[in-house]
C-alpha cells in the first residue's frame, strides 16, 4: 500500500466519516487541483492520531511531506513510529540548515528559522508573534473564524476530558480561576460551567465574559489574590510565556492546595513555579489524551491549515500577515456543516 492508503485504512479504525468532512472533501479537491505535485511540504503540526487526517489530502494530492516533531510542542510518539513505518519522513527538532521546502507549515513559530520557497503557515496565535517581522508571506490560520470551533468548543472539551483522566472529573461547586479569557479561556469557562464549577476569569476588565462567569481585573493583584483563596483548580490560557509574573502572589499559589493547569504551548507560569507543580509538568494538559482535541472540533482547523498551504502556491508574491480569506472558510464550514456531526454548535456559535 502507498502512503495515502496506509493512513486512510488506519483512520478508518477510529473514526466515521462524519467526523472529519471537510479532510475527505480536500483529498478529492488536491488530487484533482495538483496544487502540491511535487511540492515540498514541511508540516509541524503536533503528531497526534487524527493529525494524520490533516495528512491525508496533501499526499493524496503529489506533495512531498516531511513531518517535524520538536521537544516545544508535544507528540504521540507512538503515531510518530507509525509515520517512519509508512516510510513519511520525519525530523526531530530542526533540520539540516541546508535543507529547504515549499511551504513550512509551523506551529507556536518554532520553525521561523526553517527556509521556505513560497511562505508560511501559522496555526497559533502564539506563533504569530515569531513572524511579525517576517519578509515571507505568512498565512494566519488562527485569524479566521474556523479557529474558534477548535479553541472555544475543542479545547473545553480537551481540558474536562483530561482533568477526567487525571481524576478530577466532579466540578460540581468547585472553584476554578482561568487566566485569559480569549477565545481558548472561553471554551474551558463555558465547559467547566457547564459541569457546575464556579468560573472566575482574569483578564481586562473590560472583556465580556460568557454567562455565569465572573471577571477580575488582571491589573488588579490584590484582586486576583483574593479570587485564588481557595481555588479547586487555576488555569492559565494567555498563549504567552512568563505571562503573570509580577501579577499576584505566585509563592502563596504555590503553597495552596490548588491544582496548576497550563493549556498553552508556551509555559506561562514561568520559571518561578517549577514543573512538578504543575499539572502534565506544564505541557498542555489536553495534550496527555490520546485525542488532546476531537477530531469532529479539529478537522475544520486542519483542512484551513491545508488551504492555506494551497492558497501561498497559487499567490506567488504576497507579503505580509494574510487572514484566512472568508470564502475559504466558508466553504469549509459549509461542507462541516452538512456532512459533519457539529452543525447544531456551529449554529449556537452563529458560524452558520
Amino acid at each position: 500500500m502507498n502512503q495515502a492508503e496506509n493512513i486512510a485504512g488506519y483512520l478508518e479504525q477510529f473514526y466515521r466519516v462524519s467526523e472529519y468532512p471537510a479532510l475527505i472533501r480536500q483529498v478529492e479537491e488536491f488530487r484533482n487541483s495538483g496544487v502540491f505535485r511535487n511540492r515540498r511540504l514541511f508540516d509541524a503540526t503536533p503528531v497526534f492520531r487524527n493529525t494524520l487526517a490533516k495528512y491525508l489530502p496533501l499526499i493524496a494530492g503529489g506533495a512531498q511531506l516531511t513531518v517535524g516533531i520538536n521537544s516545544r510542542v508535544p507528540h504521540d510518539q507512538e503515531i510518530v513510529r507509525l509515520l517512519k513505518s509508512w516510510d513519511i519522513e520525519v525530523i526531530e527538532e530542526n533540520p539540516d540548515a541546508e535543507r529547504n521546502f515549499d511551504i513550512v507549515m509551523d506551529c507556536a513559530g518554532v520553525y521561523t528559522g526553517v527556509k521556505s520557497n513560497c511562505g508560511y503557515v501559522e496555526l497559533t496565535r502564539s506563533g504569530l508573534y515569531h513572524y511579525r517581522d517576517s519578509s515571507s508571506p505568512v498565512f494566519f490560520a488562527d485569524g479566521g473564524r474556523i479557529k474558534l470551533i477548535e479553541t472555544a468548543l475543542g479545547t473545553g472539551d480537551g481540558f474536562v476530558r483530561a482533568m477526567q483522566k487525571s481524576g478530577f472529573g466532579d466540578f460540581d461547586g468547585r472553584k476554578i480561576v482561568i487566566f485569559g479569557c480569549g477565545k481558548v479561556g472561553r471554551g474551558i469557562a463555558v465547559c467547566a460551567s457547564a459541569k457546575g464549577a464556579d468560573v472566575i476569569a482574569v483578564d481586562s476588565p473590560d472583556v465580556i465574559p460568557p454567562v455565569n462567569v465572573k471577571i477580575v481585573d488582571m491589573n488588579s493583584p490584590d484582586s486576583i489574590d483574593r479570587a485564588l483563596e481557595n481555588a479547586w483548580c487555576v488555569v492559565s490560557v494567555t498563549g504567552k510565556a512568563n505571562a503573570w509574573k509580577g501579577r499576584f502572589n505566585i509563592a502563596k499559589l504555590l503553597d495552596s492546595s490548588s491544582l496548576i493547569v497550563n493549556m498553552g504551548v508556551e509555559d506561562e507560569f514561568g520559571p518561578e513555579v517549577p514543573e512538578q507543580r504543575v499539572m502534565n509538568n506544564k505541557k498542555p494538559l489536553n495534550f496527555l489524551l490520546d485525542e488532546p482535541t476531537r477530531m469532529r472540533y479539529i478537522e475544520a482547523t486542519m483542512a484551513l491549515d491545508n488551504s492555506g498551504a494551497a492558497w501561498l502556491l497559487q499567490n506567488i508574491g504576497r507579503k505580509g500577515i494574510i487572514m484566512p480569506p472568508e470564502d475559504m472558510e466558508n466553504g469549509i464550514l459549509a461542507i462541516s456543516a452538512q456532512y459533519g456531526e457539529i452543525r447544531d454548535e456551529l449554529k449556537a456559535m452563529e458560524l452558520m
